[in-house]
């Protein structure tokens, strides 16, 4: 069986790569100089690179972070984030809570309006909670609400969704009862899943109810227009309770799931900002640009989830973790990622609040011995070179998932003897198949804190949330994750949650390749980006400056 020392590996995955080392970054582009865009009726346009086509702008629905992204423009929650980061009052002016931590009690905006001049009652935030764990909603996100009294009943559809903790105690005032102390509560009422939707509209059209000309938001911005694949337009929502400090007048959410079709569009000027910068661009943008070229650490994982309801990883853990010990993360971020990524052997990214990284002892072993092992247990599950392991890896449309894909499928063949068909799809598509385990054997996946704690990466991978593509269900995981969500006490409440994640790196369910560094390319005229962990920038904490230099 192969041995994989580090220059051997190296040079068999330069082959299968065929240009692992500077790829086309050696290559001049051409650099056009440009200005805003400022429209004939002198308003400004933002032009964001947002990658993939949008799976749904319902905000009880949506999955995907080019999903949020949009809706971070078009709806507004009862708390919102500033650039930063940090959690700020957004709907809701202030809220008290009950000295338990049973109990929260918002007070709404009197200025709060959806975008047709209505007001934004507490009532739209009951209908809206409740749509949002209500099973005939379909949302993916619901278990985020759990938390909540009676959420969990509902969701499993034990309860009707009017026996959610939540009431309106008249106009402007909300109560949020909850089952026990959730340290993290107000942070998960800034993520979509807890924004309100214009009951009125979704009534009249259904789930069409998010087309232009049917919408009804209440943040910052309203879509004016959606073209299939090509790009969503928003434009300045003049309700909004906060528009006098709203400097952008309109937004463009170009659709270009090409990280390299992306690039050259903003060099020629057809872009603000992007959503990535390829990984055989990264120097030269570096080198080329540097004050454009924008990189900060997210809380954010980069993963290979592995389906435990099929073959060949169901009841396999020594499989899987054979497959984990195999990969070569070091080489990965420094050779093939090249954009600052830290290589990722626990879950839970580093900079998570109140919490100590966690990561399998076989991590600080030197690679040999992760290599013997890791043919050790490749044997053990029944593997040679004579009778070797076939799986299928997909991952999305883009140009550094199929680098990446590449490589660990060679780390896999020259290591442990695995062959591996890549299978590129579709985001829709993807996440289609993930949730119907029916096809996927390993699919790329990446975990985008939806909040800065813990437990938004722990309830990921419980067996009752609805986004477990691997289908990864054990009963003593949910039940520290159960106690964690119900713990009051900080120190045990952590105790709890690094506990649980221990258990999941040994069952190994999905493998852990790196954790994110957000990178972006940034006009000089666009101010107010801020890099900050959650990687969240709302188009109405920016503004176009005019002869704006670096």
């Amino acid at each position: 069986m192969l041995r994989a020392t580090n220059a051997a590996l190296l040079f068999f995955l330069c082959a299968t790569l065929a240009a692992c080392s500077r790829g086309g970054e050696g290559e001049e582009l051409p650099i056009r100089k440009t200005a805003p865009v400022i429209l004939p009726d002198g308003s400004s346009l933002l032009r964001r690179g947002n990658g993939a086509e949008p799976e749904s702008l319902d905000p009880h629905k949506a999955q995907s972070t080019t999903s949020s992204n949009i809706l971070r423009d078009l709806y507004e929650g009862l708390v919102s984030e500033a650039p930063d980061g940090a959690l700020i009052p957004g709907v809701a002016e202030r809220w008290d809570i009950s000295d338990d931590g049973f109990t929260y009690t918002f007070y709404l905006r009197e200025t709060a309006k959806w975008s047709n001049g209505e007001p934004v009652t507490a009532g739209d935030f009951v209908y809206s909670l409740r749509r949002s764990v209500d099973p005939a909603t379909g949302s993916s996100y619901s278990a985020i609400l759990s938390p909540i009294l009676n959420a969990g009943d509902i969701i499993a559809g034990k309860l009707p969704p009017d026996a959610l903790g939540v009431e309106a105690l008249d106009a402007r005032a909300l109560r949020i009862r909850l089952k026990a102390s959730t340290p993290y509560f107000i942070g998960l009422l800034a993520h979509a899943s807890s924004h309100p939707v214009y009951r009125p509209a979704v009534e009249a059209h259904g789930d069409r109810f998010t087309q232009p000309g049917r919408a009804v938001s209440n943040g910052a911005y309203q879509i004016r227009e959606w073209v299939a694949l090509s790009h969503i337009v928003a434009e300045r929502n003049p309700h909004y309770w906060d528009n006098t400090n709203t400097k952008i007048d309109a937004v463009k959410f170009q659709v270009i799931d090409n990280a390299e079709a992306e690039f050259k569009r903003y060099l020629a000027g057809e872009l603000d900002l992007t959503e990535s910068v390829p990984i055989p661009r990264l120097d030269w943008a570096k080198r080329r640009l540097p004050a454009e070229y924008k990189s900060y650490p997210s809380i954010s994982t980069y993963y290979y989830g592995l389906n435990l309801e099929r073959e060949p990883f169901k009841n396999r853990s020594a499989l899987r973790r054979a497959l984990s010990m195999a990969l070569d993360r070091k080489i990965l971020v420094e050779k093939v990622t090249r954009g600052g990524e830290i290589p990722a052997y626990g879950w839970v990214p580093p900079g998570i609040l109140y919490y100590t990284q966690q990561k399998p002892e076989w991590a600080d072993w030197p690679r040999e011995k992760q290599v013997a092992e890791a043919q050790r247990l490749y044997r053990e599950a029944g593997y040679s070179d004579k009778k070797p392991l076939s799986v299928e890896l997909r991952y999305n449309t883009s140009e550094g998932h199929k680098k990446v894909a590449a490589a660990a499928a060679a780390m896999w063949k020259y290591t442990l003897g695995v062959k591996v068909t890549l299978v590129n799809e579709e985001w829709k598509v993807l996440l289609q198949n993930v949730n119907a385990k029916k096809v996927t054997q390993i699919y790329r996946a990446g975990w985008v804190g939806d909040y800065n704690d813990a437990y938004t990466f722990a309830e990921l991978m419980h067996s009752r949330f609805g986004l477990n593509g691997t289908g990864y269900a054990s009963v003593q995981y949910d039940a520290l994750v159960d106690a964690a969500s119900i713990e009051a006490d900080l120190g045990k409440r952590r105790a709890l949650l690094e506990e649980a994640e221990r258990v999941l790196l040994a069952d190994q369910p999905l493998i852990p390749v790196y954790f994110y560094v957000s990178k972006r390319m940034v006009k000089p005229y666009v101010r107010g980006y801020q890099g900050n962990i959650m990687n969240h920038h709302a188009s109405k904490d920016l503004w176009i400056e005019a002869g704006a230099r670096p």
